[in-house]
């Protein structure tokens, strides 16, 4: 908890009020509740389902010196070096997914303003590795990719280990590793969850359940907040289970610019726009004043695109067939 943060004391309060089962809290409450200055948080999400909201509530409670862990970084990294957040990045990608730059975060890497970012880099794999070494609470995990690159060079927790086992050959073999990642809290987005924290996804599913089982405290965003018997109608949905939940928050169009397979489409004009917004800080502090401090909530962030702009992002129809999952009569 936030030291003297009303907000932290309100949310543990209101907790304490629920049945055991809900877990179910406002955005701002979770974030207030486990979101500290100092911490490391990973944000997942790849290309779909991305937790922008929460980045946004987290600059509008202004956290400080957090290491944010993200496979891909992107837009909702350089909103949060812009809010002044983060001061280290742990990850693999670094881009405005296909569409452009991160200005923000550019500016702090090559030019070390307005202050300094520490980076820490990996491949795609290497980080899947980190979180399922998380994840198993593994000292290491191996991998064969490394072997060749230039990455041992910049990155010097890339290293070997001589295998216990004989190789093809007879002889052992030496074999790159990476060390576990254990955030002190995840935060992931999916399409719905009931009270509890069963937290269903489908279409691209990424790394979401490796990072929340390799972190101390998750917190699950969704679309909306569904009765136990549409999961357990659809079990095999359920990618993320209730045990490994701390918080369930209810955010509607919460991944935005992203998208929620079923719920609405990505929104490729932002992301084309945001390299543009982004390159120039003055715009970038106007864009942030407006569309982040300048909401109290993502319901007003919603309620200020409006109504037309979310009906150009709306998906038709596409039902998965039924499946029959049979019970004793």
């Amino acid at each position: 908890m936030q030291p003297d943060d009303p907000a932290a004391s309100i949310a543990a309060t209101e907790a304490a009020a629920r049945p055991a089962a809900d877990k179910t809290m406002t955005m701002r409450e979770a974030i207030a509740f486990f979101i500290h200055d100092g911490d490391t948080v990973s944000i997942e999400g790849f290309t779909h389902l991305i937790p922008t909201a929460a980045g946004h509530e987290i600059i509008r409670q202004g956290r400080r010196d957090l290491t944010v862990v993200r496979m891909t970084a992107d837009i909702v990294v350089d909103q949060m070096l812009a809010g002044g957040c983060v001061s280290k990045l742990v990850s693999s990608f670094v881009g405005n997914s296909s569409a452009g730059s991160l200005g923000e975060l550019r500016r702090r890497i090559e030019q070390r303003v307005p202050e300094p970012l520490e980076f820490e880099e990996y491949s795609h794999y290497g980080m899947v590795c980190r979180y399922l070494a998380g994840a198993q609470r593994l000292p290491f995990y191996p991998l064969r990719s490394y072997a060749g690159s230039d990455l041992p060079s910049v990155n010097p927790d890339l290293r070997k280990v001589t295998s216990p086992y004989p190789g093809p050959d007879g002889r052992p073999e030496e074999i790159y590793v990476v060390p576990p990642v254990n955030p002190d809290v995840t935060i992931v987005h999916a399409q719905r969850a009931d009270r509890a924290g069963n937290t269903q996804v489908w279409g691209l599913t990424g790394v979401q359940a490796e990072a929340v089982y390799a972190a101390r405290k998750a917190v699950v965003v969704v679309e909306e907040v569904v009765e136990d018997e549409v999961v357990r109608s659809d079990p095999n949905r359920t990618v993320i289970p209730a045990h490994a939940v701390d918080a369930v928050v209810e955010c509607p169009r919460g991944a935005h610019p992203s998208f929620a397979q079923g719920y609405y489409d990505r929104d490729n004009a932002f992301y084309r726009s945001w390299s543009h917004i982004s390159k120039d800080p003055a715009r970038l502090r106007d864009w942030m004043a407006e569309w982040v401090h300048g909401t109290r909530d993502h319901a007003e962030y919603v309620a200020k695109l409006g109504a037309e702009f979310w009906s150009s992002l709306a998906v038709g129809d596409a039902p998965s067939q039924p499946v029959n999952y049979g019970r004793r009569l």
